[in-house]
């Protein structure tokens, strides 16, 4: 029997090699075309963002807003160190005694300065020598690409790669940054600095100092509001507790995290610190003579 499937006209073999050099320009002419899309969606999301925000700029992602959260997050600290322990220093002396008004002020009020000048010393010894680090860095990373461009280079091709990029896409990009800001790149993607975001330690000092005593002044106020003497320890607690939640509701939202968790930290951290206080304060004006 003789098959009668139809078959396939004969292929040339010269159709062969043009279907090839089809296949090729095609391919080629892929490769720019969905680069270009890219580029093109790239742009759209970027506008897109620009339009979307109320201000019509782009939503700030820059290493200032992270350097303006960590400011905040630090005040936030030094408020709640003003809080505990200078509640704890005068609810202590007012154990002994609660209508001893001047010991309960001077108490608080030399606690408030001593601290102060405390917090302000640390945090200036502290910003101080993490910025000769960075200016050493800073120094070091400058002679060496100065002396070894080449080298520097590739190490920051190696980087980039590291990160997950292709050695042709890594190449580009240190190609570009490196035409742009040679000392600026190799300072964020190696070492993490920012020469124009170095912390000031004056600034820092201040900053740490003023904290505090805003924290610190709200248990002396609340003691020495109070009226009634015996009442002046409860409101007191009551006071520093309300304000130790509130800064630690601000804290886990500066941070992204639960605010839950760092409320009961602080509330439990707090009220354990005055009630130890309280408790030595009773048994010294019990023992006193």
């Amino acid at each position: 029997m003789i098959d009668s499937t139809p078959q396939p006209p004969p292929r040339d073999e010269g159709d062969s090699g043009v279907d090839e050099a089809t296949r090729a320009d095609e391919a080629a002419r892929i490769g720019p075309e969905a680069e270009a899309r890219a580029v093109e969606e790239s742009d759209a999301v970027v506008q897109s963002a620009t339009a979307a925000h109320p201000s019509g700029a782009p939503e700030p992602h820059t290493s200032e807003v992270a350097g303006k959260l960590n400011w905040l997050r630090a005040g936030v600290l030094g408020a709640n160190d003003g809080i505990v322990s200078i509640a704890g220093l005068i609810i202590g002396v007012a154990a002994v005694n609660p209508g001893a008004t001047s010991a309960i002020l001077v108490a608080g009020v030399a606690g408030l300065i001593s601290g102060a000048v405390s917090m302000a010393l640390g945090e200036y010894v502290s910003v101080s020598t993490q910025r000769d680090t960075e200016k050493a860095l800073i120094e070091k990373e400058t002679y060496e690409l100065e002396n070894y461009p080449d080298q520097e280079f590739a190490e920051l091709v190696g980087l980039y790669r590291h990160q997950g990029l292709s050695k042709e896409t890594a190449t580009r990009v240190a190609h570009e940054l490196t035409a742009h800001d040679a000392l600026g790149s190799h300072l964020h993607i190696e070492l993490g600095i920012d020469e124009d975001q170095l912390t000031n330690p004056w600034q820092a000092a201040m900053a740490s100092a003023i904290a505090f005593t805003a924290g610190a002044v709200l248990p002396i106020l609340a003691m020495l509001v109070t009226p009634l003497p015996m009442e002046r320890i409860p409101v007191t607690f009551g006071v520093v507790l309300l304000a130790l939640a509130l800064t630690g509701v601000l804290s886990a939202r500066l941070g992204g995290a639960r605010k839950g968790p760092a409320v009961v930290r602080l509330l439990v951290g707090g009220g354990l610190g005055m009630a130890i206080t309280y408790g030595i304060g009773t048994l010294l004006g019990v023992s006193a003579p």
